[in-house]
């Protein structure tokens, strides 16, 4: 799978993880650990996927990824729309990470 790919399914693996985990430790029920725990091994899994010499670049590329789908998440499932910073920091995020991806590299 490629990378373009992996990296969206990475972070909503990710968030729906960390989110289930602070819902449960909020007041929800404890079942949601299990989905949660499960999202996060899942996510785990997938960023191993991903094709890098090293794992630091995967992982400081997959963190703009990670920060816009934050925000899509804080949108889509909590309801707060993200306002013209959390959109322009994205976009820096974002490319960021394309620079860190497809930057020229020798070997």
């Amino acid at each position: 799978m490629p990378t373009v790919l992996i990296y969206p399914f990475a972070a909503l693996a990710e968030i729906a993880g960390c989110f289930a985990i602070w819902a449960w430790w909020r007041g929800a029920s404890i079942f949601w650990l299990l989905p949660g725990i499960a999202s996060l091994v899942l996510f785990g899994w997938l960023l191993a996927q991903v094709e890098a010499g090293f794992a630091g670049r995967a992982y400081a590329a997959y963190g703009g990824v990670y920060i816009a789908a934050s925000l899509l998440w804080m949108w889509s499932a909590e309801g707060q729309r993200p306002d013209v910073w959390d959109i322009a920091g994205a976009c820096l995020c974002l490319i960021g990470a394309a620079v860190i991806l497809l930057a020229p590299r020798a070997g």
